[in-house]
């Protein structure tokens, strides 16, 4: 599996725009996507946190070059204080606990 994580800042004052964009976006048809997390931190009021996977690199990537999705995130980005903090790479998982 492979995706990313990137933290996000955001002033209080948009985070309501913020949540009712990433509620009424990303209902294009992506090959290879999972899904997607967002965290609220409690110690970091002016920030979020969020996480895609995608079964693979490929198709991350592919998702990553569509302007489509350049179209999603310049939405996002004018609501954010600075450009997003993105790390990505390859996911593991240890369900033994499941």
């Amino acid at each position: 599996m492979y995706g990313t994580i990137a933290r996000m800042k955001v002033k209080r004052e948009n985070l309501d725009a913020l949540r009712e964009l990433m509620a009424n976006t990303g209902s294009r048809q992506v090959a290879g996507y999972r899904e997607t997390h967002v965290l609220f931190p409690d110690q970091a009021r002016d920030e979020i946190w969020l996480v895609v996977f995608f079964d693979d690199k490929a198709s991350y990537m592919k998702n990553a070059d569509d302007p489509a999705m350049h179209e999603e995130y310049v939405k996002y980005r004018a609501l954010l204080d600075a450009d997003p903090e993105w790390h990505d790479g390859e996911w593991e998982s240890d369900r033994a606990g499941s």
